[in-house]
């Protein structure tokens, strides 16, 4: 079994889109049995129904769908209060995107919903690599308000993947709640040396999809050199421990 860590779905503000039925026939062209789903940046910024919609289409699914709940930290008390709600819609984790509604991870006033996803039991997946504002160390600053709770950066932690870029997500690697997503990281050798470094449990295959495409991104955790017992925790072991799937909500 394979699971897609990561796609979003609907019409988005910033000109992408994506529906349940086109992502679906996706996964199935690509033997991928499961994608963890998050709701865009709705048009009319309506995140408590972007998050109704999103496990309302998962519930149809049958399973191949997985929801996020998504929040905007700006709406403050609200927003945590969504998450609540969310999840005991049947959300199994929480996507923060920094870029898109303009925050940086590390503010204080993001240390409400680090604290309220610990006390939920989820996980939180930050779009990472943006300059300023979820850059990996900020994100290690974040993880550290909630050091039970995974944390997983997109993008292996960084946009630009060189020089300090790398340096940096390693760094926030060290803080054990810390995990990555493969996607969009173009270099095998970082993910191969994330893997020998921190362990094949804090790598995670997602294609971030549509943003990234799919089958490009899976093909890349087929290619990197590490063992049969590792690529099995990338593609599937982990995201199946990291958000209950296959555990009933």
């Amino acid at each position: 079994m394979t699971i897609d860590a990561l796609c979003f779905l609907g019409v988005s503000r910033f000109g992408y889109q994506l529906n349940a039925a086109d992502l679906v026939r996706t996964l199935d062209a690509e033997g991928i049995a499961t994608a963890v789903v998050a709701p865009v940046h709705p048009r009319d910024h309506d995140f408590a129904a972007a998050n109704t919609e999103i496990a309302a289409v998962a519930g149809d699914s049958g399973g191949r769908l997985v929801p996020l709940a998504r929040i905007d930290p700006w709406d403050g008390e609200a927003a945590v209060d969504e998450l609540a709600r969310a999840v005991d819609g049947g959300a199994r984790g929480v996507f923060l995107h920094p870029a898109e509604e303009y925050f940086q991870i590390n503010d204080v006033r993001l240390r409400p919903v680090a604290e309220r996803a610990g006390e939920l039991g989820v996980p939180v997946i930050v779009a990472t690599g943006f300059h300023c504002l979820s850059e990996a160390i900020q994100v290690g600053r974040f993880a550290e308000w909630c050091p039970d709770v995974p944390v997983v950066m997109t993008n292996g932690g960084q946009l630009n993947i060189s020089g300090l870029a790398q340096s940096d997500a390693e760094i926030a690697l060290g803080a054990p709640n810390v995990h990555i997503l493969t996607n969009g990281v173009y270099r095998d050798d970082f993910l191969e040396r994330t893997v020998r470094n921190f362990g094949a449990d804090r790598v995670l295959f997602g294609s971030c999809a549509p943003r990234f495409e799919v089958a490009y991104e899976h093909r890349r955790v087929h290619q990197v050199h590490i063992s049969d017992e590792e690529r099995a925790q990338l593609l599937s072991g982990n995201a199946s421990r990291l958000f209950g799937i296959g555990v009933p909500a």
